[in-house]
Formats: structure tokens, C-alpha cells, sequence
């Protein structure tokens, strides 16, 4: 679905690379989570893909193909929902369709099924003044979805909801990614949510960064909260931990 070849970066203002020679590949239909120390480069790579960075060196193909040729392949969703209050939730959700000149009844039509599908059918004509936290994530998320990508990139969606609204939105996700298929690529700072999500974690520990390792996650889907009690999955949680806290030591 996604491959990094031999990918290099660096921002004007910085003294040395973000990443050098970078090569990864992620398989579709996967869920990916991205965990390192804060300005590792894990956004950067989002902003590679979504084509508003420029390598300097090497190609990012999606499907076998170099993005610089090609449209609509991912979707994006940030921290913050960025729901324009003065827009209705079905006109928000609509956005994209209408920077692509769907037609206003197809637009209806498809915002409509999703809103279905996610579960707020009955809040298409609220504002987003009228919803709480969670739901907005989740209005957003149907937005990234009829963006039309087969690859989402969703970078910190939960990290400003309670903990109670996190540990709903995550197996709601879940839910979600297992209903539409899509690819998702997740970037997170809690590893627990990492390890609760993903097929598989790439970890970044330094920069600039030429590898990033990549842990399987022993566990199948569906799952639970009771499965991040197990040893191995306990186990895991503390060996991350202490790779992030290696690399915030060497950042100081």
C-alpha cells in the first residue's frame, strides 16, 4: 500500500536531517501506529506522504506508484476536529465532496450513509457547538472517510478527550477501521493506545533516523481492555516505554 524508498528530509532551518535513507513499507488494510519522543519526525512523515513536504532525496510509492502523479490516495485527520462552527455537521462532513463538485443530492446521499455508519445519523443538521469532544472525533473521522482515500492518516485524533472519551473513541475506531477496511496510519504518544490499536508499531529513537523498528503486536482482533493485562502485552508496554525514555535521555 505504502513505501518509503530511501527517503531523505531536512527543513531549511534545521542543522542536520529529520531522516536520511529511510526505507519502510506497510501492507493494506494494516493499522499502523507511529510512537518516538516529541519532534522525532512522526508528523513530518505524515506531511511527506500527503505531498505538503518534499524529499530531498528518494520516492514514496502508494500502490506501487510515485504519489507525485497521483490525487485523493490518503486523507488526513489532526489533533483537533477543525469543524467550522457555523457550519451544520452534514455540511461539515460534505466539505470534501464539494472541493471534489460532487453533486448536492450525491453529497446528501453519501454523507448521510456515513453518518449511519458511525452512528450520528440523528446530528446531521446540529452544530458542532451542540456535540461533545468524542462525538466531534467521530464527525471528523466520517469526514476523513468520504475524503475517498483507502489510506488514512490520523495523527493524535484522542489526545485532547478525557480518558474515559479516549478509551471509548479507541474501540470505536477499532470497530470502524475493521467495517470499512481502510489503511490507517497512527501517530500516538501513549503507548498503551498504540499497542490497543495497532497490527504493529514503528518506533523512532533518534534523529536523524535511517530505520524505524517495527513490533508486531501479539494480539488478535477482535479485543479488549482484559488483553492489556496479559504479561507478554505488560511486558511489552514497559520494553516501549523504556525505548521512548532512551530517547528523550539522549534529547537532553
Amino acid at each position: 500500500m505504502l513505501e518509503f524508498q530511501n527517503i531523505s528530509f531536512q527543513y531549511p532551518q534545521d542543522k542536520q536531517p529529520m531522516m536520511q535513507n529511510l526505507s519502510f513499507s506497510v501492507e493494506d488494510g494494516a493499522f499502523i501506529s507511529i510512537i518516538g519522543a516529541s519532534g522525532c519526525g512522526k508528523s513530518t512523515i505524515f506531511r511527506l506522504i500527503n505531498g505538503l513536504e518534499k524529499p530531498q532525496k528518494g520516492t514514496i510509492f502508494v500502490n506501487g506508484k510515485p504519489i507525485e502523479n497521483m490525487k485523493q490516495y490518503s486523507a488526513f485527520m489532526p489533533q483537533k476536529d477543525l469543524l467550522f462552527p457555523w457550519r451544520t455537521i452534514e455540511k461539515n462532513i460534505c466539505l470534501p465532496l464539494e472541493l471534489q463538485n460532487i453533486a448536492k443530492e450525491e453529497q446528501k446521499r453519501r454523507c448521510y450513509q456515513v453518518l449511519e455508519e458511525v452512528g450520528l445519523l440523528q446530528y446531521a443538521k446540529k452544530y458542532p457547538k451542540e456535540l461533545s469532544g468524542g462525538m466531534k472525533q467521530r464527525i471528523s473521522f466520517a469526514r476523513t472517510i468520504l475524503a475517498g482515500a483507502e489510506m488514512l492518516l490520523l495523527d493524535e485524533p484522542f489526545s485532547a478527550l478525557d480518558f474515559l472519551t479516549r478509551v471509548d473513541m479507541q474501540e470505536w475506531l477499532l470497530k470502524q477501521w475493521e467495517h470499512f477496511h481502510k489503511t490507517i496510519l497512527f501517530i500516538t504518544h501513549d503507548v498503551e493506545e498504540a499497542i490497543f490499536l495497532s497490527k504493529s508499531i514503528f518506533v523512532i529513537q533518534q534523529r536523524p533516523f535511517c530505520h524505524m523498528q517495527r513490533i508486531e503486536i501479539p494480539l488478535n482482533y477482535p479485543r479488549n481492555r482484559e488483553d492489556l493485562k496479559k504479561k507478554e502485552i505488560v511486558d511489552l508496554k514497559e520494553q516501549l516505554i523504556q525505548k521512548l525514555r532512551q530517547q528523550e535521555d539522549k534529547a537532553i
